[in-house]
């Protein structure tokens, strides 16, 4: 090819072709070189290539940066080496405006690159590391980007608990609903061990907040972390700030899942999932297959792994709530109702990672999904059925409710509550929507009654109470037994008492 010197298998080809009896232009095909070279080849007197390209000596072309080089671009190089070619170029268009063509840019490029690799700074090299079977696991947080899964229609902000044995690169993912928490690393952990079958002698992670307590001066492992640590007999340690290759292990790994789980979706066709258990198990069917590529190293692994002990340790954070006049407890800024029964009564509150468990002494009594909002902002999560009872006694209170449009379940109570909010008197539409509800909660109807009103909302009135109550929760008529009852004779007990006297008289 032009510009690129033959070398000697090429040469022997050549000649040996020629010597075959082939022409010049098809011994030159063959040996891919072109027919002019070939004849030179064959010249007198004509030295052998050695299959060594000699420098050359001289210049093709005059140099464009002669007269700038030596005296102000080498001088700002080896004063600060970590100058950019971009930024010499930026600084001789400035300096000698319409003077360089754009073609010199390039130029400046291999001048540049060329001068560090003989003067440039050392730069820092990448050791490899040997890994021992059962030796290091590796957790790490990581977010899919851009986000688009959905739960039930609706955007499901989220990211992914990533575990990894080092040596076998055995994985497992867990989708987490709120940060980077205790309760996200210590359920996930755990769940990652369980399911390896035992736990490694030493568990890393970078500076997450979760484990590291990153305010005190020291930064050491926090006390939830170093329990359960100490629970699994495993040695906890961390990278160096922000040195992310020595997590290499998971960092890179990242990239590969979430390329796959990009596949995955991509083949089924939707992003969108009835549940938050459902997309779970799609991620666990993606890390499967990831598993089964690294089987051999990890079956060749798991017996160095340390065994588990009986049971798993807290994954999760207690917090006392009072349960407010509003029947509501706050919690990480957001209000949730409970019961009304339960107003004025101090609660211990088990916060995991995707629920919260409600406690009263040792007797569990509830358990609510567990909210998250941004920074600075708060949020509420209300359930209609717990304050009911209290609201039909005095319907006049929802108008005004902070709580009102949580109160409504659905879109189809809230398009109810705008059509009566706007025809009827305020009185009479607070009534007829409390009363709504209230019949939803009563008769567990709550879909069907609210479909039922919708298909009226374009009528000149809307169905009544009683109407909707007769439909979805007839009253039966009271059925009152018969009692048989069987008249005494009042002689029967004179008789009765005489005996009496006679036995104990």
């Amino acid at each position: 090819m032009p510009g690129f010197p033959i070398n000697t298998q090429q040469y022997r080809l050549y000649m040996k072709l020629r010597e075959a009896g082939l022409t010049q232009v098809s011994a030159a095909v063959k040996a891919g070189i072109s027919e002019r070279t070939g004849r030179r080849l064959e010249q007198p007197n004509r030295v052998p290539p050695d299959g060594h390209q000699v420098p050359r000596s001289w210049r093709t072309r005059t140099d464009p940066l002669a007269g700038v080089w030596d005296s102000e671009l080498l001088p700002l190089l080896q004063d600060n080496p970590g100058l950019l070619p971009k930024t010499l170029w930026e600084y001789l268009c400035q300096r000698y405006p319409d003077h360089y063509d754009s073609k010199v840019e390039r130029t400046l490029q291999r001048r540049i690159k060329a001068w560090k690799l003989q003067h440039g700074n050392p730069l820092e090299v990448m050791f490899l590391q040997r890994h021992e079977p059962g030796q290091q696991g590796i957790s790490d947080f990581t977010q899919l980007k851009p986000n688009g899964i959905t739960l039930k229609g609706e955007a499901f902000a989220h990211r992914f608990y990533h575990y990894r044995l080092v040596y076998s690169g055995w994985c497992h993912v867990k989708v987490i609903c709120g940060g980077e928490s205790y309760e996200a690393l210590a359920t996930g952990l755990q769940d990652a061990w369980w399911r390896s079958g035992g736990t490694p002698r030493e568990h890393r992670t970078d500076s997450l907040s979760a484990a590291y307590n990153n305010l005190a001066e020291e930064q050491t492992l926090t006390q939830r972390y170093a329990a359960l640590c100490r629970h699994y007999h495993v040695k906890a340690s961390r990278n160096n700030k922000g040195v992310a290759h020595e997590n290499g292990a998971v960092e890179a790994a990242h990239g590969h899942f979430k390329r796959r789980l990009t596949q995955a979706l991509l083949l089924r066709g939707s992003s969108n999932f009835d549940a938050l258990a459902d997309y779970q198990a799609f991620v666990d069917q993606v890390v499967l297959v990831i598993n089964k590529a690294c089987r051999t190293r990890f079956e060749e692994e798991k017996p160095q792994l340390r065994p588990l002990p009986k049971q798993r340790t807290h994954d999760y954070a207690e917090h006392p709530v009072m349960v407010s006049s509003s029947s509501t407890i706050r919690f990480k800024r957001i209000t949730y109702t409970v019961p009304s029964q339960w107003v004025g009564t101090p609660l211990l509150l088990l916060a995991y990672d995707e629920r919260l468990e409600l406690y009263h002494s040792t007797v569990h009594l509830l358990t609510l999904p567990r909210l998250y909002v941004p920074k600075g902002i708060n949020g509420r999560c209300v359930n209609y059925r717990h304050v009911i009872d209290s609201l039909v006694r005095k319907p006049q209170a929802f108008r005004c409710s902070q709580i009102r449009d949580d109160l409504l379940p659905n879109a189809d109570y809230k398009a109810i509550w705008a059509q009566v909010d706007a025809t009827l008197p305020p009185a009479e539409a607070s009534r007829y929507m409390v009363k709504l509800l209230y019949l939803a909660a009563q008769s567990g109807q709550e879909l069907a009654i609210g479909q039922f009103v919708m298909q009226h909302l374009s009528s000149p009135a809307l169905p009544s109470i009683a109407q909707c109550r007769e439909r979805f929760a007839p009253e039966t008529p009271s059925h009152i037994p018969v009692i048989q009852s069987q008249t005494v004779p009042l002689a029967a007990y004179d008789a009765l008492l005489g005996m009496t006297g006679a036995a104990y008289g």
